[in-house]
């Protein structure tokens, strides 16, 4: 079976009976009808995936992939903050009305900094460090930028990576402030997933372990039954995953570099409720 199944049942078990409900609380989200939206959470949550284990994707309903790759190099390579450069609408609530989202996600990793080895963005210091100097202990991002947090269409969500390497193996910490849990957590996972594979490929790595840090792991109070119904659900194994072995150059991959073979999944759950 998927481990990330076996991760996922046990996360929302454990907070679905041990966690903290808002219920009685002021809370800024509602839903369409304009009912507060409650969340049942749990503080601290880690997940570890083993990528050369499996790759990480839910069988108990399907991860839209492709969709969940595009918006990572929408991110991490476009460093793109406008939403006409991205293929889904997941960011059109949040944009403004020339259609970008601020100074946020992608905006933040195209800001060029000085560094030790010349002035450069981000994400060219990351791949330039494991290049260089991979056993270094300060490879890293973050996106939580205090000063434009203002001018942010939507705080990030998932605002650090540290990389760390160990002999052959690159790992990165994905450190996540907030999540809900059944809309977005196993899309972050595999998005970051894919990520730490295309690093690790062109910088002479194998892809080792995903470490996921959420400080809020949530779930909606109208998502509840929605996961109690997914928890119950057959599970079956990973399926296969593997990159383009051609890309030498991070910002040569595209969607159609990421070959998933073999995806035995649950039926999509339609009507999912959103919280706004």
């Amino acid at each position: 079976m998927s481990r990330a199944d076996v991760l996922f049942v046990d996360m929302c078990s454990d907070i679905i009976e041990n966690g903290f409900s808002s219920e009685g609380q002021k809370v800024r989200p509602h839903w369409p009808d304009g009912v507060p939206a409650h969340t049942i959470k749990k503080f601290g949550i880690v997940n570890r995936y083993d990528l050369q284990e499996e790759f990480p994707a839910l069988t108990l309903r399907p991860t839209a992939i492709k969709s969940a790759v595009d918006e990572m190099l929408w991110i991490w390579q476009k460093k793109s903050n406008d939403i006409h450069e991205l293929k889904s609408h997941i960011w059109d609530e949040w944009a403004d009305e020339n259609g970008t989202i601020g100074k946020a996600y992608g905006y933040q990793l195209g800001v060029k900094y000085k560094f030790a080895q010349g002035e450069m963005d981000q994400v060219d210091n990351v791949i330039w460090q494991l290049k260089n100097q991979p056993y270094s202990r300060r490879i890293l991002t973050n996106i939580f930028n205090f000063h434009d947090l203002m001018e942010m269409g939507l705080e990030p969500c998932a605002y650090s990576m540290t990389f760390n390497v160990t002999g052959d193996r690159l790992n990165a910490i994905l450190n996540q402030r907030s999540q809900d849990i059944l809309a977005a957590n196993n899309w972050n996972v595999v998005q970051y997933s894919v990520l730490l594979h295309m690093m690790a490929q062109v910088t002479g790595f194998k892809a080792g372990e995903l470490v996921h840090v959420i400080a809020d792991a949530h779930i909606y109070d109208r998502h509840v039954p929605i996961i109690k119904e997914m928890l119950d659900r057959p599970q079956y194994p990973a399926p296969k995953f593997r990159l383009n072995p051609d890309i030498k150059d991070f910002y040569d991959f595209t969607p159609d570099d990421v070959i998933i073979e073999d995806y035995q999944k649950n039926p999509q759950i339609k009507g999912i409720p959103v919280a706004i």
